[in-house]
């Protein structure tokens, strides 16, 4: 039997990476794993499913985002026999909307280049690059992965100058991922600000007001299923059934729900019992284009002091979460996605093809079980 394969991971501790490190080290997966995070697990609110999981990975701290010494940074690559992993993982991103632009250069594009390259050089069996389904050009159309590019925000932008470099860097074995919104247990952003604004409206027994119209498509794709097809898909790449043996691909990764605003506010309502009503399309255009920040500042106002106060009178004195909007978050672009390629490619099989109550419901017990999130009334 073939010995199994080692795996450098960037980015691991945060929440796509932290995931991905439990289903390797739980199932077995990998020879050894290396975990590169300018985060320490300490201090990234890891439940006692991830502290498990870290317990039992080789942890080494480094911003990759900076320049370090060219030996530090290939001894990251290097195992303790001088020889290459064979697999490299990159999840380091800048995961903030409306930053500036130099930290999606450094943070985004050098980092990964820099990753990239020292990877081709040692000729590593597959690059996997998880990129972003928002380099598409915004549509109810669900997009391919030969749809037209747009990247409607600054670090969409940065995702797809990575992506087409990749594909043009010689000598690199590469697949990128483009998943819709990633939902699961210990995701801080996509989701998770609309059901801390819900538990917000619970509170102050109010309607949740939201821009645009129930249709407008928001499609997702599980954790779970994100980490998996990762996984697959590297291990596709390198088997005798990827056909383009040292090719470039590019799978997108989305559910079969095409979950849009509706789908995930009529969970919002069973889960905290609220109402919810749509500005409408009209309006919501009108108000990006005339006061958008305006109604930024609205709606940070109304949610954010509640919240704050919520955490307070449960005497939760450290979270991470916030129902903070910028610019980008507010006025979402649409956002449709095909992420069926890697299917009928590959003979990957989601496990969650429909967002659920129960996932969401789940996301909500696991801060809560860290402290970081209210308990229920």
């Amino acid at each position: 039997m073939a010995p199994q394969p080692t795996v450098l991971i960037f980015g691991g501790v945060g929440f796509i990476g932290r995931n991905f490190v439990a289903h390797l080290v739980e199932n077995g997966l990998a020879g050894q794993i290396r975990v590169v995070d300018k985060v320490l697990p300490q201090t990234a609110y890891l439940n006692e499913r991830f502290k498990s999981a870290f317990s039992k990975v080789n942890f080494m701290q480094g911003d990759l985002s900076n320049t370090i010494p060219p030996e530090k940074f290939q001894n990251i690559f290097k195992r303790e026999d001088n020889s290459s992993f064979d697999y490299v993982i990159n999840f380091a991103s800048e995961t903030k909307l409306s930053q500036p632009a130099e930290i999606y250069n450094d943070r985004i594009y050098k980092l990964s280049i820099n990753c990239a390259q020292e990877a081709a050089k040692r000729g590593v069996k597959v690059f996997v690059q998880v990129s972003t389904a928002d380099v598409y050009e915004p549509t109810a159309t669900p997009s391919k992965e030969d749809s037209k590019t747009a990247p409607w925000n600054a670090l969409a932008a940065a995702k797809l100058k990575v992506d087409e470099e990749l594909l043009n860097m010689p000598g690199l074995n590469v697949v990128i991922v483009r998943p819709a919104v990633v939902y699961g247990i210990g995701s801080l952003t996509g989701l998770t600000p609309r059901l801390i604004c819900g538990r917000v409206y619970q509170q102050e027994k109010k309607t949740m007001e939201l821009l645009w119209d129930g249709d407008r498509k928001i499609n997702t794709v599980h954790v779970h299923d994100v980490v998996r097809a990762i996984w697959h898909s590297a291990n596709w790449y390198v088997g005798s059934d990827n056909p383009d043996q040292g090719g470039k691909i590019i799978f997108n990764l989305a559910d079969q729900n095409k979950t849009d605003q509706e789908a995930i506010n009529a969970h919002i309502r069973s889960i905290f019992g609220i109402q919810t009503e749509y500005k409408g399309n009209g309006f919501s255009a009108e108000a990006e284009k005339d006061d958008a920040e305006d109604a930024v500042e609205e709606s940070n106002d109304l949610h954010m002091g509640p919240w704050y106060k919520l955490l307070k009178n449960q005497d939760i004195k450290n979270s991470p979460l916030t129902p903070y909007l910028d610019k980008e978050s507010l006025f979402i672009r649409e956002l449709s996605v095909d992420g069926s390629k890697i299917c009928i490619s590959t003979g990957f099989q989601y496990e969650h093809p429909k967002l659920t109550e129960a996932s969401l419901r789940e996301i909500i017990t696991d801060f809560q079980t860290l402290n970081i999130w209210p308990k229920d009334q």
